[in-house]
């Protein structure tokens, strides 16, 4: 004879499981790997690439434009490093005796890194901006990163530089006009916010998804088998 079923005991240690299970999910949803959800650390890694890619077109575009206007090719890099150099970054690579060219070609190099370095920077928070606030449409795009680049480059200059620099270093070089025209410098900086509107797919975000054996279908043989 069969003892009794204690059907109450049964149905709490069916609870028991199935909240053991839950939890179990929710251990391994958080462990798992890739993510299935964006995280910052994606905006870090590719708005750096992005940068670094608009930062290098920017400047590729005064190198080759700058001697048409009778200008040294790294004539930008020149004014960009009079913030930590004062007058004397405007002399660099210039054809003068007893002049140090390996010196300056190196000072020039280190210019051209910081430049690319800033470009990283900002192209974090470019690339946040169009993946957070926006639709992913290349006119919305285009127009996020045209407002942050004019908004950046009037801050940037207008609102620091024009007073900073003649603060610390007693010259105005890059925002007076005679050696960096304004329409240059805004130039370039939308030069860098379209790059990287343009190239944002290349970072689009696509989560992983493991694919499910449809119920009808075979799975493959394992070797050996």
């Amino acid at each position: 004879m069969t003892p009794p079923v204690d059907h109450q005991s049964v149905e709490q240690l069916r609870a028991k499981v199935q909240q053991l299970q839950g939890e179990l999910d929710k251990v391994a949803e958080a462990q798992s790997w890739p993510p299935s959800q964006f995280s910052w650390l994606e905006h870090v890694v590719y708005g750096a690439v992005l940068g670094a890619i608009g930062a290098a077109v920017a400047l590729l575009a005064n190198v080759v434009l700058a001697p048409l206007a009778g200008k040294h090719p790294l004539e930008l890099v020149r004014v960009f490093l009079t913030f930590p150099l004062g007058a004397e970054a405007l002399a660099l690579a210039e054809a003068a005796p007893n002049s140090h060219v390996l010196r300056d070609g190196m000072v020039l190099t280190f210019g051209c890194c910081l430049y690319l370095v800033t470009g990283i920077l900002f192209g974090i928070l470019f690339h946040a901006a169009m993946t957070r606030v926006v639709q992913p449409s290349l006119r919305n795009r285009l127009i996020v990163c045209t407002m942050l680049s004019l908004l950046v480059w009037q801050v940037l200059f207008y609102g620091v530089l024009s007073w900073l620099q003649p603060l610390l270093f007693r010259g105005n070089w890059i925002t007076s006009g005679e050696h960096l025209p304004w329409w240059v410098a805004g130039a370039t900086h939308l030069l860098f916010g379209w790059t990287m509107a343009l190239l944002a797919p290349m970072a689009r975000y696509v989560p992983f998804r493991p694919r499910v054996p449809e119920a009808n279908e075979v799975p493959p043989l394992e070797p050996g088998g």
